[in-house]
């Protein structure tokens, strides 16, 4: 008996590790089953409200090229160069082609491929906003769990007030405080400019860590708020009790119990502020002198440059719906009950 015993127990064990993988993976691709049967029809009715603002703009390349005082018959050989004389529902098809291939257009004013354009400012919007979220998430899971451990204290009020003013602060107000203050005063950081990753890590870095801290005290302070409210929550639940009575310890509680529970919320405030710190990050790039996704859109819009804002919110969805795509997935990898709500 002794010398059979100890297989059995390793194989119940690998059958055990099997049935919680096999659980888990099942869990991750009933959500992302579900994410993509809610997603996708989000994009295509996304995408066609998106097109048919050119119809309900009025404005025309024509009109761009020639200026107001062009004659009907130059306006209509310029809108058929376009493909403008087309029906609606044709020239919708065509343009969401287009978009499957990742090809998304011309711009009117230049004539320039409007997927190059966005490529070379999405990159520099990418590259601020992953860092900003960085840091948000790195500074603000700790300042919020360490008000949680120890709430209601001194620690707990100086980081709720901290939080507070920090929340309330515009970025350009702190992106001209970065600068005048890192950049101009310490000579730390440069005061404006970008560098691509490939021509070096360390002035990429240095580029773009003062517009990423402008951007990030605002994740800082959501992350914070939010995990501190769910980490209270969940130590008030039945199964952190359970847990107590049983005698684990608080480090083993908190880990595997309080922390994984209470990251719900958190994560899906994550969810929504990546694609909007790249996209609502004009004014920042303005200050730092960037010419990123943010600023390209801006620039577009006030030109009327319309297939150009087109793609600007094309990738906006994008960014929008594969974001929380992840992090639904990740939801149902790290939170137990997210596969109930997500």
């Amino acid at each position: 008996m002794t010398t059979t015993e100890p297989p059995v127990t390793s194989a119940r064990r690998r059958g055990v590790a099997v049935a919680r993988t096999r659980h888990a993976s099942t869990r991750v691709l009933a959500v992302l089953a579900r994410s993509v049967a809610i997603f996708v029809p989000v994009f295509l009715v996304a995408t066609f409200v998106t097109f048919a603002l050119r119809s309900l703009s009025g404005l025309s390349p024509a009109r761009i090229q020639l200026g107001e005082d062009a004659t009907p018959e130059a306006i209509a050989r310029i809108e058929s160069q376009w493909g403008l004389d087309k029906p609606f529902l044709t020239q919708y098809g065509d343009w969401f082609s287009g978009v499957l291939h990742g090809e998304l257009g011309s711009s009117w004013v230049n004539g320039a491929d409007i997927s190059t354009l966005i490529g070379l400012g999405l990159g520099v919007s990418l590259s601020v906003a992953t860092f900003a979220l960085v840091i948000g998430v790195v500074v603000g899971f700790v300042l919020g769990t360490v008000a949680a451990l120890r709430r209601t204290t001194a620690i707990d009020r100086a980081i709720t007030g901290f939080v507070t003013v920090i929340s309330v602060m515009p970025a350009f107000v702190v992106g001209i405080v970065l600068v005048a203050v890192l950049a101009v005063g310490f000579g730390l950081f440069p005061s404006a400019g970008y560098i691509p990753a490939e021509q070096g890590v360390g002035p990429w870095l240095a580029h773009i860590t003062l517009p990423a801290l402008a951007l990030s005290f605002d994740v800082i302070a959501d992350v914070a708020r939010q995990l501190r409210s769910s980490l209270i929550g969940a130590y008030q639940e039945n199964y952190v009790t359970g847990a107590v009575v049983r005698g684990l310890s608080p480090r083993r509680i908190f880990f595997g119990h309080v922390l994984r529970n209470g990251l719900g919320p958190t994560l899906a405030t994550l969810g929504q502020k990546f694609p909007a710190l790249v996209g609502a990050s004009v004014v920042t790039e303005w200050i730092f002198g960037l010419q990123g996704f943010g600023r390209f859109a801006n620039d577009s819009a006030q030109a009327g440059d319309v297939p150009a804002v087109q793609g600007v919110l094309v990738v906006s969805i994008a960014l929008v719906v594969s974001f929380n795509l992840i992090i639904n997935l990740v939801l149902a990898r790290v939170m137990p009950a997210s596969q109930r709500g997500v």
